[in-house]
């Protein structure tokens, strides 16, 4: 059986690394990310891949730099026929690209050339995409442009969520990413180029502060950022100066969003409701008007609160139709 070096980080990483040692392949090491500092308390937390690895008895490394002298010899010293990569996160140099027998391969979560880079299934669920995928291609220098070899498309659901698709194109990226080894070895495996330009932007890398709430976003937009940023790095808005996470949310039907804001400008006396009001508050939920539409909230999670429904959120929160959800944490 061929011998691996496997280069990932996270979790969706872990799961290719393990379906390659169940196919039985000898990976010799693994390359992942330092560990990080994370929590209120700031401890050091070990990334995914490093904790299977040394579950299943993987020699280690944390390079900060990858493309270090040092490192480029351990990998040259390690002869391996693969290296396969999968949300590895540091660009790889030519002087590694060149070292495996039978090159580097990277399991990417979209069907390429689109979504080229670190968030392609966050963005693919955001922009409304109906399909997705996942591909297998030869790395080379370039960010995610080397030449494919397999894909598999897959149907982006209604209800589907970061979480939920991360788990379907995890597994089918192991299965494909064997495949693919496979073929390789037969020499019976097709290198299909990139187009140089990709259809969509670049999926650039999700922060922390990239799940706020723009309330002047469609009703339908914002139901999507929700579900595709489950769990990472999660929505929220401002309440009365608290951190208000949203965590599921359903666009309302035009007809019921406008007697709802009808009845609310009647008891207010506004004559628009301004993106982000309130427009309901009551057994049915928790209901906000959008720039196109309203949004009902049916699970969200105060800051210092456990996760809740929207009604369970009412009993202890008392909030009535003409207050505000705002991206200010001072309002």
């Amino acid at each position: 059986m061929a011998s691996v070096v496997f280069l990932g980080t996270p979790d969706f990483a872990a799961g290719i690394l393990q379906g390659l040692v169940d196919a039985g392949y000898e990976v010799s090491a693994v390359f992942t990310q330092p560990d990080r500092p994370k929590g209120r308390k700031g401890l050091l937390q070990m990334p995914p891949v490093k904790e299977l690895a040394l579950k299943l008895g993987i020699p280690v490394f944390q390079p900060v730099k990858i493309r270090e002298e040092e490192n480029v010899r351990i990998l040259q010293e390690l002869h391996p026929d693969f290296i396969a990569c999968a949300a590895f996160g540091q660009i790889i140099p030519q002087s590694i690209l060149d070292i495996p027998l039978y090159g580097c391969l990277n399991v990417h979560a979209s069907l390429l050339p689109a979504w080229r880079g670190a968030a392609p299934i966050q963005w693919s669920i955001l922009s409304g995409d109906r399909t997705t995928g996942v591909t297998i291609m030869r790395m080379n220098a370039g960010l995610d442009t080397g030449d494919m070899i397999l894909k598999k498309e897959v149907e982006i659901g209604p209800d589907e969520t970061g979480d939920s698709l991360f788990d379907v194109l995890m597994a089918d990226g192991a299965g494909l990413l064997v495949q693919a080894m496979e073929q390789i070895l037969e020499g019976s495996a097709v290198y299909t180029p990139q187009p140089e330009e990709s259809p969509t932007p670049y999926a650039k890398m999700l922060k922390r502060q990239s799940g706020l709430i723009d309330w002047s976003q469609s009703a339908a937009q914002i139901e999507r950022m929700i579900r595709a940023f489950d769990s990472w790095p999660g929505t929220y808005t401002y309440l009365n100066g608290k951190t208000l996470k949203i965590l599921k949310a359903r666009p309302v039907p035009a007809h019921e969003a406008e007697q709802m804001k009808q009845k609310a400008l009647s008891l207010s006396g506004c004559g628009k409701a301004a993106a982000g009001e309130i427009l309901y508050a009551g057994k049915e939920g928790l209901v906000v008007q959008t720039g196109d539409g309203a949004l009902r909230l049916l699970e969200v999670q105060l800051e210092g609160k456990k996760r809740m429904d929207a009604a369970s959120f009412l009993r202890g929160c008392h909030l009535q139709a003409g207050g505000m959800l705002t991206g200010d944490k001072s309002l």
